[in-house]
């Protein structure tokens, strides 16, 4: 098919993208609502959480998350988009209605870690979806905008949290949002479709007239057929993807530590209060779909659909960053200037290594199986970054400062991502014959 616009066609491609963005948005309203709770939660009236309780909580939560990630990539690639997504985000939302009648520590801890098992099920089949509806000569441009969903997710998700924290009771911070949720998974199930076939359109390559990308470089597309075991085995041996899983793991610490403890870090800052201390926090957040948008628009038009040369610049910079942050004037502008700084630095490699580069190498055949991977051994990382408060209290002793410590370790991981990807300033996917 020539490369002129079909309207059906585009029309399709829209639609999922709308779609697949509202739904991984969606997940972050139930994933945040823990996060924004916590100070309600932490008061000896409510729950009598303590900061090592509420990391190990986090733990549990980002430990079923990892390996969630490692399944649901696989099966992904195996069962498809809509099967994965259906069951597994209204189980998040069951989940959030049952976290919000918990009364016990071990119930909360519980919950959370099945929740995490569910958010599990969003990032990689969703990556796969769009990868089958835009082709790699734009995926980055289009990735970026598409990875605004988490970025934007966690600021409302903050913000509708702790809104209804404030006004209805801790409660509501899981109630709410999950009501939402389950509004967004009725609209997934009549508008999302897997692949340009299924509506009966051609492969995305064919419509724009590009090579398939291929896996193996020695073999051509056919031999590497969708759905298949031998498409899933070539992801798990490529060496590229296990190179971005590798810088992943030492990135998501940064985000997530910030995702889940930037209330708690501000409230024993600046004293703010529950809803003011989430709302500075979610500058990091707000942040995230201006660094998305950057990141994907110059990896294609800059460095022509080159991803690593973005990332390490990025990461460079964001290290540096990291080990000034805690140098900041104790006030809410400083604050909430610096958050939205590292989210903006941050969010650009994020988006770019789980996103763009995992479907990019893995191919639009294997990019479930390639973002489980990336996504799964990144949320190794993940755990350290959410329990690094509780175990950093533990070895450093009572009375001493742990954010100073905490920063500088960060800064050091995020460098090492950099290094990482250096020497592969210039690699790009191969091509079929």
């Amino acid at each position: 098919m020539s490369p002129g616009r079909n309207r059906t066609y585009e029309r399709w491609r829209w639609q999922i993208f709308s779609i697949t963005w509202l739904a991984y948005a969606g997940f972050y309203l139930t994933r945040k609502a823990f996060a924004v709770a916590k100070n309600e939660l932490k008061k000896p009236e409510v729950m009598g959480l303590t900061r090592g309780d509420m990391s190990w909580i986090d733990g549990a939560n980002s430990v079923a998350y990892a390996l969630g990630q490692f399944l649901f990539g696989t099966l992904g690639d195996k069962l498809g988009t809509r099967a994965i997504i259906l069951v597994g985000m209204l189980g998040s939302v069951l989940v959030s209605v049952a976290m919000g009648f918990s009364s016990t520590v071990i119930m909360m801890g519980a919950l959370f870690a099945a929740q995490g098992l569910c958010q599990a099920s969003g990032w990689a089949p969703l990556s796969k979806n769009v990868g089958e509806f835009f082709s790699q000569r734009e995926r980055g441009s289009i990735m970026g905008f598409w990875c605004t969903n988490y970025a934007f997710g966690g600021f409302i998700a903050s913000v509708l949290a702790g809104k209804a924290a404030e006004k209805f009771g801790w409660r509501y911070a899981f109630f709410v949002p999950a009501i939402v949720l389950f509004f967004i998974w009725v609209l997934f199930f009549f508008l999302q479709r897997n692949r340009p076939e299924d509506v009966g359109l051609p492969p995305i390559e064919e419509y724009h007239g590009e090579k398939e990308a291929v896996i193996d470089p020695a073999e051509t597309p056919a031999a590497e057929p969708e759905g298949s075991w031998k498409v899933v085995s070539e992801v798990l041996r490529n060496k590229m993807v296990w190179l971005l899983a590798m810088v992943y793991f030492l990135v998501k610490p940064t985000r997530y530590l910030l995702l889940y403890w930037s209330p708690v870090y501000i409230n024993e800052l600046l004293g703010t209060g529950t809803a003011s201390s989430g709302l500075l926090g979610s500058m990091f957040d707000l942040a995230g779909p201006v660094g998305t948008l950057a990141g994907g628009l110059i990896s294609d038009r800059v460095f022509r659909s080159k991803r690593i040369p973005v990332c390490v610049i990025s990461l460079f910079l964001l290290a540096i960053f990291m080990l000034a942050f805690r140098y900041l004037p104790a006030t809410r502008v400083a604050i909430g200037s610096g958050m939205f700084i590292i989210g903006f630095l941050i969010y650009i490699p994020d988006s770019l290594v789980a996103g763009v580069a995992s479907i990019d190498f893995g191919t639009k055949k294997g990019a479930s199986t390639a973002s489980g991977l990336v996504n799964g051994l990144g949320s190794l990382g993940q755990i350290i970054g959410v329990t690094l408060p509780g175990w950093a209290g533990k070895v450093l002793g009572k009375g001493h400062d742990i954010w100073n410590p905490i920063f500088l370790w960060l800064g050091i991981a995020l460098a090492v991502a950099g290094c990482l990807l250096l020497p592969q300033w210039n690699r790009m996917p191969p091509t079929r014959k």
